[in-house]
């Protein structure tokens, strides 16, 4: 396996802005592929080369994951993410080899505070308050010790943080509160102000744990809930040496990144400036002196992996009084990657209460196309019926006739589109020339009708059906105006965290 080693790279990049390179599922290739590799982008300075594999996202193994199940983790992870790459030659050799690339590179049980890392661990959730308060509730049972979250809102604050019901309080920004009754944890919480750093056990993890009568801390905890991500950089000594200075700054704790050379080892690997080093080839440098960390440089041999973090992940480490070194030793060692059921809880967006009642209708949207086009992406997943909206164009036609990302599509011009293909529903758009009229729904509608088998017509909008014949071919129109890949758009909407999509019978292709 040492020679199929992936190698790690760690992206940061500007809210508002994409990784620079394009996910894709091709025909007859195997894996996730990383393509259109942006020159300067993200992704391109820190090495990441067309056709390379992707291997896992933050920890979690993908090669058997869905395209649309790798992009969410992506999205997910926001402005930071670590990537375990794998380059073109390699990854296929592996492939014809039958290697197990989901194997964790050391099969040891590590064990670290008295729990082993291949077993349950507990979770590090970072919290900051909404104008609804961090949005769940404490509770103590008489039948168990402890005091445990309940009243989780899905969807608020502290359910996207990763806080679940019946998960066990053992740590509030980093002091132990198992002792502690139900009155002073909740000062604590209180005095906390507006961000908070929660250590818990979810229910399974918490029986396996006081079986084995063990005692855990934040140094034994996952970190995949956290939102912001410690960066690790791998570079490679230049002619003119790694290309920044190491500083210590006046009344800061700690080593600094400055003065980076764009076009240097640090450059290309995406260190930035005031970057906070905490670790050189997995050893902490925060007890260190300038010299010795200065030392170490010397003594990796041309060769080093750093370990930093800007000062929003410093200071949420801060507060939680856990080293960030606890996300390296998750990313290298691997051995514990989450589960598939683990990856879709925490990857997808949260659902509506159930006791919520929505209007199970579907939309009727008719618009008239713009000198730009109608303003939407059509979307499609290879080898599933059903198509659906992205990128909605804010202002424009579609979003004036109230399309939505990730709306269903049923009906074209009056014609069910359900069981079409993506070329087939994207020629009968071309033929309606300048005007458009759809019935669509709400992804979470579309489920739940289709679920009760009711048949989704505009009848259920308390009108007759209505067909409508295609009007004639217009020149002007073609499948690239529909799907908008160079559409003029404003700007601003040219380098988006969204996904801009298309799918066909070739590829599956994701900007990222």
């Amino acid at each position: 396996m040492a020679a199929y080693k992936p190698r790690v790279i760690s992206l940061t990049k500007k809210p508002k802005q994409t990784f620079g390179f394009f996910l894709r599922l091709e025909q007859g290739e195997e894996g996730h592929l990383i393509r259109s590799l942006e020159m300067g982008g993200p992704a391109e300075l820190a090495g990441m080369k067309d056709g390379d594999r992707v291997i896992r996202v933050n920890g979690t193994f993908v090669d058997g994951l869905s395209h649309s199940e790798v992009v969410e983790l992506v999205k997910s992870s926001g402005t930071s993410v670590t990537f375990h790459i794998m380059d073109e030659t390699t990854y296929k050799q592996a492939k014809a080899k039958g290697v197990n690339l989901s194997e964790p590179q050391n099969k040891a049980n590590v064990v670290a505070n008295g729990v082993a890392k291949g077993e349950q661990k507990p979770k590090l959730c970072y919290l900051v308050k909404s104008a609804s308060g961090f949005e769940f509730s404490l509770f103590s049972s008489n039948d168990e010790d402890g005091l445990f979250m309940t009243e989780v809102s899905p969807g608020g604050v502290a359910y996207k943080a990763g806080v679940r019901a019946k998960d066990r309080l053992l740590e509030v920004n980093g002091e132990n509160v198992e002792d502690c009754t139900h009155e002073q944890v909740v000062a604590k919480i209180k005095q906390a102000g507006n961000a908070i750093v929660f250590l818990l056990f979810d229910d399974n993890a918490d029986k396996v744990c006081r079986s084995q009568y063990a005692k855990v801390g934040s140094r034994s905890a996952t970190v995949k809930h956290l939102p912001h991500k410690p960066r690790i950089a791998n570079l490679t000594k230049g002619p003119e040496g790694y290309g920044f200075m190491l500083r210590e700054e006046p009344q800061q704790a700690g080593h600094f990144i400055k003065d980076i050379d764009r076009d240097s080892p640090a450059g290309r690997a995406a260190l930035k400036e005031m970057d906070r080093l905490v670790a050189v080839d997995g050893k902490e440098v925060d007890n260190c002196s300038h010299e010795q960390v200065v030392d170490m440089f010397r003594q990796s041999g041309g060769e080093c992996c750093l370990l930093v973090v800007d000062k929003e992940t410093d200071q949420m480490y801060k507060l939680g009084k856990v080293s960030p070194i606890i996300f390296w030793e998750e990313m290298k060692d691997s051995n514990s990657p989450p589960s598939y059921t683990e990856v879709m809880n925490t990857a997808t967006p949260a659902q509506p209460d159930e006791e919520e009642e929505e209007d199970l209708k579907p939309k009727f949207c008719r618009m008239e196309k713009a000198p730009d086009g109608y303003g939407f992406h059509l979307n499609g997943i290879q080898g599933v019926f059903g198509q659906f909206i992205k990128e909605v164009v804010k202002g424009g036609a579609a979003d004036r006739a109230g399309l939505e990302d990730d709306d269903m599509v049923v009906e074209v011009n009056g014609v069910n589109v359900e069981t079409s293909s993506h070329h087939e529903v994207v020629e009968m758009i071309r033929r309606s020339g300048n005007s458009l009229e759809m019935l669509v729904a709400r992804k979470s509608v579309y489920e739940k009708l289709k679920a009760k088998g009711v048949n989704i017509t505009r009848m259920l909008l308390g009108e007759e059906p209505k067909s409508q014949e295609p009007t004639a071919d217009s020149p002007e129109t073609s499948k690239k105006e529909i799907e908008r890949p160079e559409s003029p758009a404003k700007p601003e909407r040219q380098r988006t965290p969204s996904v801009s999509s298309s799918s066909s019978a070739e590829s599956i292709d994701e900007r990222l």
